[in-house]
């Protein structure tokens, strides 16, 4: 090889590794300097009491309670609902319609809502849900959220499914062991630390968002509650009634000109960014156990 052509691919290849790193180093700097400034502000205004006590008024002493208590339902109860269906849907496209034009449709359809602004989701259920009803909720809350949740389950599940090798589903057809079965018995279990994976993150995505809450559950300073039929003396959540979010509040607090809404906002961006780190530790940690 000519010396001369082999110095200037060199010369290329240094330039090219430098101008990565460089883009490296501006991106982790900018990183670097947001969660610096998310854990300076954040834990100054870190106490019990932002646990324990409801937001408070312009100068008043209060925390997050409601914010919290209300984000952990409605996101729980989007996870209830779109789950079962995203596993199904994928367990349908990987199992019984792998080669099926309907597969591709929703594929197709899967990958739109995958890529869709969570906004244009939380517009269209309070089209068909808010409207119709006449208020807001925390029920069409949940179901905006569970819209996000299903096409990330989905797509984890069923490229989850296509990992399983086919020689499992042989096996297990030569012993005569229904397709049913065959699925829940030995597809599900060795797909099940990727399926938990997919499931974790579709959470780690819902818990931070807050158009699609603005448009359905909007928000509320308290919990509203109903009592129980036939014990009154007991009561429970009410859903169907604006309910509060953690997000909201985070939006509405940071744009107040109050400085201790303003310091509230900063612990609950940092209470949502620990939570999802968090989620996002346990995903990978599965992900790895998955591949050993």
């Amino acid at each position: 090889m000519d010396a001369s052509l082999y110095a200037s691919r060199r010369r290329r290849n240094g330039m090219a590794v430098t101008a990565s790193v460089i883009a490296t180093s501006i991106g982790l700097a900018w990183l670097a300097l947001i969660l610096g400034a998310l854990f300076w502000k954040g834990f100054s205004g870190l106490s019990l009491n932002v646990f324990t006590q409801m937001t408070p008024p312009p100068g008043s002493d209060g925390g997050l309670l409601n914010a919290i208590i209300g984000s952990l339902i409605v996101t729980v109860l989007a996870v209830v609902i779109g789950t079962p269906i995203g596993i199904l849907a994928g367990t349908y496209m990987a199992e019984y319609g792998r080669h099926d034009k309907l597969t591709s449709i929703v594929r197709f359809i899967n990958d739109i809502l995958l890529s869709a602004p969570s906004i244009v989701v939380g517009l269209f259920i309070y089209e068909v849900m808010v409207r119709p009803m006449g208020h807001f909720s925390g029920i069409a809350g949940a179901i905006a959220l569970a819209v996000i949740v299903i096409p990330v389950v989905v797509r984890t599940t069923e490229d989850m499914l296509l990992l399983v090798p086919n020689t499992m589903r042989e096996a297990a057809a030569s012993i005569g062991l229904p397709r049913s079965l065959m699925i829940q018995r030995i597809a599900y279990r060795a797909a099940r630390s990727g399926i938990v994976t997919g499931i974790l993150l579709a959470v780690a995505r819902v818990s931070g968002e807050t158009a699609p809450l603005l448009f359905t559950a909007l928000n509320h300073q308290f919990l509203s509650t109903v009592p129980v039929p036939f014990f009154n003396q007991l009561s429970v959540i009410n859903l169907n009634a604006p309910t509060p979010s953690l997000p909201v509040v985070i939006f509405q607090f940071a744009l107040s000109p109050y400085a201790d809404w303003q310091k509230l906002a900063w612990t609950g961006a940092l209470i949502i960014t620990l939570s999802v780190l968090a989620l996002s530790i346990t995903a990978r940690a599965l992900a790895g156990s998955r591949k050993t």
